[in-house]
């Protein structure tokens, strides 16, 4: 067994939490897969909050958070950003839920002032470049946990409700499934076009 240490502690929490998801991830779970007693995890997590804390920052610092890079658009760099975000949330079981449940998150905290200074210096004021990257973190969240939610399709009713509504039937042969990547990236550019028009107002 490795020696117990609060990294220690959030990289086994991580890999339970692929394992049993959120609701089964308890302190007495991560006790006995580290082969101690649950007592001993608090010298360094004192809660099950700062466990899911600490594994959120991982999440999120994952998806690879920083300012543009050199000669990237912010427009560009809004895209590369929440794809990888998306991917990191999706790389673990209920990731979503684990982000939208976190309190703080130190270290992405620290990158995300990076992120919001190297927006302020290209044309948004601090309020924009805040409710910009807000909006963007709330539209995947409550994507990916959508995405994560993992309802099954084939609802047998299905057909007799859509034949009473011939707009949304017409949609989805048109579009397919309304959660698929095109959808995702019809709501990405629907904000990216959004902050444009707030950033030259």
């Amino acid at each position: 067994m490795k020696g117990l240490s609060r990294e220690v502690l959030i990289e086994t929490g991580l890999r339970l939490l692929d394992e049993v998801g959120l609701d089964g991830l308890t302190v007495r779970r991560l006790a006995t897969e580290l082969g101690v007693r649950s007592p001993a995890l608090y010298w360094h997590i004192k809660t099950k909050q700062e466990l899911l804390d600490g594994m959120a920052d991982v999440i999120i610092q994952g998806a690879g958070m920083g300012p543009p890079w050199d000669g990237e658009s912010w427009q560009e760099w809004l895209r590369r950003r929440a794809r990888g975000y998306r991917r990191s949330l999706l790389a673990h079981r209920d990731g979503a839920r684990v982000v939208a449940s976190a309190r703080r998150m130190p270290g992405a905290l620290g990158e995300f002032e990076g992120e919001l200074s190297a927006m302020v210096a290209l044309g948004f004021t601090p309020v924009l470049a805040l409710r910009t990257i807000t909006a963007l973190a709330n539209y995947l969240n409550g994507y990916v946990l959508q995405e994560q939610a993992g309802v099954e399709a084939g609802d047998p009713d299905a057909g007799d409700l859509l034949a009473a509504m011939p707009t949304l039937a017409a949609a989805l042969r048109a579009g397919g499934n309304p959660m698929d990547e095109a959808s995702f990236e019809h709501g990405l550019t629907l904000l990216i076009a959004g902050t444009e028009a707030q950033v030259m107002a």
